[in-house]
């Protein structure tokens, strides 16, 4: 395992960042938090920094890069803005942290950002650091850190495209993270899904409907925006689980998926995912296979204008919505045609506003960073598990022009990213540590194929 002392440096780095509120909308301390990060990298480690922008008022991608005249480079990835957090409920203040014997759990340190993804953050680059001044560093590496993860990564998709972008290509891409979710094994993601966001609306006064909420006794002869969303909602996704589609898993994922299911545990990912059961039946592989194939509409929302009335036809109504599609499929084309029922109804008054839309990616098993990951784990911890792609998304498409793989990996157990004591377990944190070591150390060793 590595040093106490790695470890000690790397838990007071993240302690001094979680203490930043970089939330999104806190555009103080999202600079702050940038700067900080900037200048660590300059002056703690000795990168180079190639760029610290922002495209159209978002927070800063911090491009740093640190050559040290390898024969191979990568990526190492990672993310600054948290969510929200008030002292409510909290062991430990959010963004002060602290120490917490967390009941089941074991001491662990809590934050917001101890999980996700402040203290995966800190300890890559300590990591590197102490690799490079041991003079052990045998890959050059092209750091990418941005703000804007959990609304999207407008700004580093928007830096990654464009065609005079400065990053050098690699052998692999590595977003290093606590994948031991929830204790388990250790997770290896082949790829992720596609997504798109946005809303769904009737506006009364723009349609045919009140421009200010009446009386239910108008029902007869006033257009009820609230009705024509639901009419429209009946066309955006099959229930009970919003199913748009599926694709045919190839042959590769075939096997992916068996070998996964072979080891998986349906009733712990149910007790993982915080719900008693599942919306479809089937085994192991079954559930599985269906879950990865599967395009789906989410309505994570609802509300009409007034948010609460008796007796009212209300002026405005809305559902918010995430779709998500396995790589192959593209959401937006979900949207095209979703727009094209609309008028083929005639649901006139019905408004689409998409907020964000990518498509998914997948890379090879075989790939140098894959190869690499399943390495880092087989020397600290156990036998993980490997899945085609997550079910979940990331721009890992817009990373494929400039690496031969982009995955999310790492040894250690965090939890509670989004919610109350959010945590890293001081156990496992040197496990995550020697994982992104171990990592970087087979990218050296990379036979170009």
């Amino acid at each position: 395992m590595v040093s106490q002392s790695l470890t000690a440096k790397a838990l007071e780095l993240t302690k001094a960042w979680c203490a930043i509120p970089s939330v999104r909308g806190n555009e103080a301390a999202l600079t702050r938090q940038a700067g900080a990060i900037a200048d660590w990298m300059k002056n703690e480690l000795g990168a180079d920094l190639i760029a610290a922008t922002s495209s159209r008022g978002r927070p800063p991608v911090i491009h740093a890069r640190l050559d040290v005249g390898a024969e191979h480079t990568v990526i190492l990835y990672n993310m600054y803005d948290v969510m929200p957090a008030d002292d409510a409920g909290w062991q430990a203040p959010p963004f002060e942290g602290g120490i917490v014997d967390l009941a089941g759990i074991g001491p662990s340190f809590v934050a917001r950002g101890a999980e996700n993804n402040k203290g995966p953050l800190a300890g890559m680059l300590q990591v590197v650091k102490d690799l490079a001044d041991r003079g052990a560093l045998g890959v050059n590496v092209e750091f990418l850190v941005e703000g804007e993860e959990e609304s999207g990564s407008g700004a580093l998709r928007d830096y990654l495209a464009d065609p005079d972008c400065p990053v050098r290509p690699s052998s692999g891409g590595l977003f290093p993270s606590f994948c031991e979710y929830g204790g388990g094994p250790p997770r290896l993601y082949l790829g992720f899904s596609g997504i798109a966001k946005g809303r769904i609306r009737v506006c009364g006064g723009e349609w045919g409907g009140p421009s200010a909420a009446i009386h239910s006794s108008n029902a007869p002869w006033i257009a009820n925006p609230s009705s024509r969303l639901v009419e429209a909602l009946g066309h955006f996704g099959a229930p009970p689980t919003g199913r748009l589609g599926q694709i045919a898993l190839d042959d590769e994922a075939k096997t992916i998926v068996a070998e996964l299911a072979a080891n998986f545990d349906p009733a712990a990912e149910l007790k993982f995912r915080r719900t008693r059961r599942y919306a479809v039946a089937g085994d192991a592989e079954a559930l599985l296979s269906h879950v990865l194939s599967t395009a789906s509409a989410t309505i994570s929302s609802l509300s009409t204008s007034p948010a609460s009335g008796d007796a009212v036809i209300p002026s405005a109504a809305e559902a918010g919505f995430d779709l998500r599609c396995p790589p192959s499929l593209d959401p937006a084309d979900y949207l095209a045609a979703f727009r094209r029922t609309l008028s083929e109804k005639s649901l006139d008054g019905v408004v689409l506003d998409v907020a964000d839309s990518y498509p998914g990616h997948r890379f090879s098993r075989q790939s140098p960073g894959a190869e690499a990951l399943l390495a880092a784990y087989a020397e600290t911890s156990v036998t993980p598990q490997v899945w085609p792609w997550a079910i979940g998304s990331a721009p890992g498409y817009a990373f494929a022009p400039h690496t031969r793989s982009f995955l999310i990996g790492g040894a250690g157990r965090g939890g509670n990213a989004h919610g109350i004591d959010e945590f890293l377990t001081l156990e496992g944190y040197p496990r995550f540590l020697k994982s992104v070591e171990l990592w970087l150390d087979a990218m050296a060793g990379t036979k170009d194929r």
